[in-house]
């Protein structure tokens, strides 16, 4: 592994917005200043939650500062648990990995007898009351005080793994992680984003409770500030990095990871669905999920165009594979629009791409069907090997393309693929990232010691088997492009496929480099070069630095912007992102 460019590693993995305002530390500080802010008679005090917190440290504390209190729990208020499961199976499906998209609301789950019952209860109160839980806004949307503790997906999976937590009205905390994830994407998270847009505009008080026994807590104020300073400026959301059976070694020395760690496969690095956004508060790092960025400042991030046409949903994935020092990814396939739409209730589907950070000699990826391929015949050697049979012969049906550094590879839904091992890929992609169908996994087990699901019967209804050897070469493989030059830089084309919605455009530049928005949302990766500098041209925003491999947003209110090397005169390159009009 050739890392000589890049041998001290200077890659952020917490960057974070200098936020200006007050920061309370521990329950101490949090119950003092709740207490101060509700020396009323009586207060009732809404304690509103995201899934995955850890209930016993919340409601353990809320005991211990008001102990006289009545607390009211909202998932005692819920449906019971078998009626719950059963208004949610059509969306969680009995399907290992895919559900479908559910259109449930909060008040679903919520038994109205027990709400109508607690609502009273309210109401008669005569004595400091607080509302805890799921919910808890909904139960009393009158409250003197509102406090939101909001939860990164991220954080979530981690409580999966250690099956810490359960799902909105079940116990399911004892289920595998990746069918506990599912209830999540497809269910939980959906019904509990919804509720928890209605409540921006009320709540008081955010806490911050992803390190467990260390909450911190900031005003409504200050989390707004922060969303704002964050949506007019480049900024970055907090990457999380994952092993994988494949993983390599490349990010451990150029991300500057644990050593001890087997291996990392991924990088999430621009998926604000499941990254966390970091203030920095009076030198604290306060988290929350990036997705209330989304949220609360859609326009001003994505833009007008985009805006209407993906709504509250971050178009465009950035993300690491690392297969250096690793193995070949399995050979997949990602669903076409149309099919994503009727079976999972998804808007759009994950066209992507394969650009080549580093690669090993020898490193490779398959790409589509050789000429020729019988598709019952390739379908039939699969389900063979799934079986237990003769393992498959990948190189009998799909091509096998020599990977490069720089090389970029078009894979919009419906096309063969993976990639082999030796490679370091920045994976650019629209955003949904869980419906991908395996098809082979070179015979060996999981992370976990078992078979990874494979999914052979969706994938034979997603396949284009006009994508062969012939289709490739002309489309799909480095359809480099020059765009434009200028003293110091030279832009050109490198994708995506006709099918896709991403443009991406790559410059390579010695000095400084005009960026004209296209009045969209743009995203960027530094390809080539120990670190840039993002500049406004009318001193928008202050100069932000970015650093070799490091993905950054440009929000659409910016309009342009300059990137110029750190050090004068040294070769940089970007690759990026957008969404074509």
């Amino acid at each position: 592994m050739d890392t000589s460019l890049h041998t001290r590693s200077n890659y952020d993995k917490f960057p974070a917005t200098e936020t200006e305002g007050r920061i309370w530390r521990g329950w101490e500080e949090i119950g003092a200043e709740i207490s101060r802010r509700t020396d009323i008679e009586r207060p009732l005090v809404v304690f509103d939650t995201y899934h995955g917190v850890h209930d016993a440290e919340l409601t353990g504390a809320l005991a211990r500062m008001w102990p006289d209190a009545e607390l009211i729990r909202t998932e005692e208020l819920f449906r019971d648990e078998r009626q719950i499961r059963s208004m949610t199976q059509p969306y969680v499906t009995d399907d290992e990995l895919f559900g479908y998209l559910s259109p449930l609301g909060l008040a679903d789950f919520f038994d109205p007898e027990r709400l109508e019952e607690a609502r009273a209860r309210i109401l008669r109160r005569e004595r400091r009351t607080i509302v805890y839980g799921c919910g808890a806004g909904y139960v009393a949307p009158n409250a003197d005080l509102t406090l939101y503790a909001d939860m990164a997906r991220w954080e979530i999976q981690q409580r999966f793994r250690a099956h810490a937590i359960h799902g909105l009205g079940v116990d399911n905390s004892a289920e595998s992680p990746a069918r506990q994830y599912k209830r999540g994407y497809f269910n939980d998270w959906p019904v509990l984003d919804n509720h928890k847009k209605s409540l921006y505009n009320r709540v008081d008080y955010w806490i911050d409770t992803h390190r467990p026994g260390r909450p911190l807590m900031i005003a409504a104020e200050t989390f707004m500030q922060g969303i704002d300073r964050t949506v007019r400026r480049p900024f970055r959301v907090v990457p999380f990095f994952d092993p994988a059976p494949w993983g390599g070694q490349w990010m451990k020395e150029v991300c500057d990871l644990d050593r001890e760690r087997v291996n990392f496969g991924w990088c999430f690095d621009c998926v604000p669905e499941e990254n966390s956004l970091l203030l920095k508060v009076d030198g604290e790092l306060f988290e929350m999920p990036a997705q209330n960025l989304v949220y609360l400042r859609a326009q001003e991030l994505l833009g007008a165009a985009d805006r209407q046409r993906f709504g509250e949903s971050f178009p465009i994935r950035f993300d690491f594979l690392d297969t250096i020092g690793g193995g070949n990814l399995s050979l997949q396939v990602h669903p076409t629009n149309e099919y994503i739409r009727r079976t999972f209730g998804m808007r759009y589907t994950q066209d992507e791409s394969y650009y080549l950070l580093d690669a090993e000699p020898g490193a490779c990826v398959y790409l589509g069907v050789k000429r020729g391929v019988d598709p019952e015949e390739m379908l039939a050697a699969l389900r063979t090997a799934q079986q237990g049979g003769e393992a498959f012969d990948a190189e009998r049906f799909v091509n096998r393309f020599p990977a490069r550094k720089h090389d970029h590879y078009l894979i919009p839904g419906g096309t063969i693929h993976c990639s082999g091992a030796g490679a370091m890929v920045l994976e650019i992609s629209a955003t949904p990232n869980i419906f991908t169908f395996k098809m082979w996994d070179w015979g060996r087990m999981g992370l976990d010691g078992k078979p990874r699901p494979i999914n052979i019967g969706h994938a034979s209804h997603v396949i284009n088997w006009k994508r062969d050897t012939d289709e490739i070469l002309r489309r799909h493989c480095n359809r480099f492009e020059p765009i434009a030059e200028g003293e110091g830089w030279r832009e050109e084309r490198t994708g995506l496929h006709e099918a896709e919605f991403i443009e991406t455009r790559r410059h390579w530049f010695t000095g400084v480099t005009p960026h004209t928005m296209q009045g969209g949302v743009e995203v960027l990766n530094l390809v080539e070069g120990d670190a840039a500098v993002v500049e406004s041209p009318t001193g928008a925003f202050e100069p932000f630095t970015v650093h070799y491999a490091e993905t950054f947003i440009i929000p659409a209110s910016i309009g342009s912007y300059t990137i110029r090397p750190l050090v004068p005169g040294t070769p940089c390159g970007t690759v990026k992102a957008y969404v074509r009009h």
